[in-house]
C-alpha cells in the first residue's frame, strides 16, 4: 500500500469512460476515447505518473492498437506522453518475453509494491478493469481519476470487475475541459 502522507507516489486508477460507465467499447475498442480527449491533453497528469500496472488483457489490446496503429496507441504517433516502466500482472508470461515489459506472476499486493517502487516518488497509474477491481478489493487504491466522455457505448468493459462490493468515495473536485468531465475521488483506507 502506498504512503501518501510522506510524499510517495499515490496509487492511480486513471482512466476515460463513457456516460454508460464503459473503459473500453464492443470488441475492446479504445479508439472513440480520442474523438473527445487528445492524448497529450493533461500534461500534469502523464507528469505525475511513474509506472503502470495492468493485466494481460490491457497488454494484449496495447500490442493490438500497436500493430493496427490505432489510435492512441504508441505506434500511431498520439500515444499518452508519459513514461515509465511498464508491469503486467499475469497468471502465464507470453513465451516470447516483451524487453519493454516487466511480467508479474504474484499477489497482486507485490505487484503494487513492486511497481510503485520503480514509479520512484511518482504515481503508479493501474490500468484494466480486473487488475483496478483486485486493487480496490485489497484497500491498495488511494485515489480514482475518470474522465467522463460525452458519449453511450451501450456495451463493452464496464469501469470495474463484476463482484466488487460498495465503496464511498471522497469527492476530491470535478472540472471541465472542452466536452470532458473529470472526477476526482480519494479512495477511503
Amino acid at each position: 500500500m502506498s504512503d501518501t502522507s510522506s510524499g510517495n507516489g499515490k496509487v492511480v486508477v486513471n482512466r476515460a469512460m463513457s456516460l454508460d460507465g464503459f473503459i473500453a467499447g464492443p470488441g475492446d475498442a479504445m479508439n472513440w476515447i480520442f474523438d473527445f480527449m487528445a492524448p497529450d491533453e493533461f500534461p500534469e497528469i502523464a507528469a505525475a505518473t511513474g509506472a503502470f500496472l495492468s493485466g494481460r488483457r490491457t497488454y494484449e489490446v496495447g500490442k493490438r492498437m500497436n500493430a493496427a496503429q490505432e489510435r492512441g496507441s504508441a505506434s500511431s504517433g498520439e500515444s499518452y506522453p508519459s513514461s515509465g516502466p511498464e508491469f503486467v500482472l499475469t497468471h502465464v508470461p507470453p513465451e516470447l518475453p516483451d524487453p519493454t515489459v516487466t511480467f508479474l506472476t504474484g499477489d497482486i499486493g507485490e505487484a503494487v509494491a513492486t511497481a510503485l517502487d520503480a514509479a520512484g516518488g511518482k504515481n503508479l497509474e493501474i490500468l484494466g478493469a480486473d487488475v483496478a477491481t483486485q486493487c480496490l478489493r485489497r484497500g491498495l487504491v488511494d485515489e480514482i481519476l475518470v474522465y467522463v466522455l460525452p458519449v453511450l457505448l451501450g456495451d463493452g468493459i464496464r469501469f470495474s470487475s463484476p463482484g466488487l462490493a460498495r465503496i464511498d468515495l471522497e469527492p476530491l473536485g470535478s472540472t471541465r475541459s472542452g466536452a470532458v468531465t473529470i472526477l476526482r475521488f480519494r479512495v477511503p483506507k
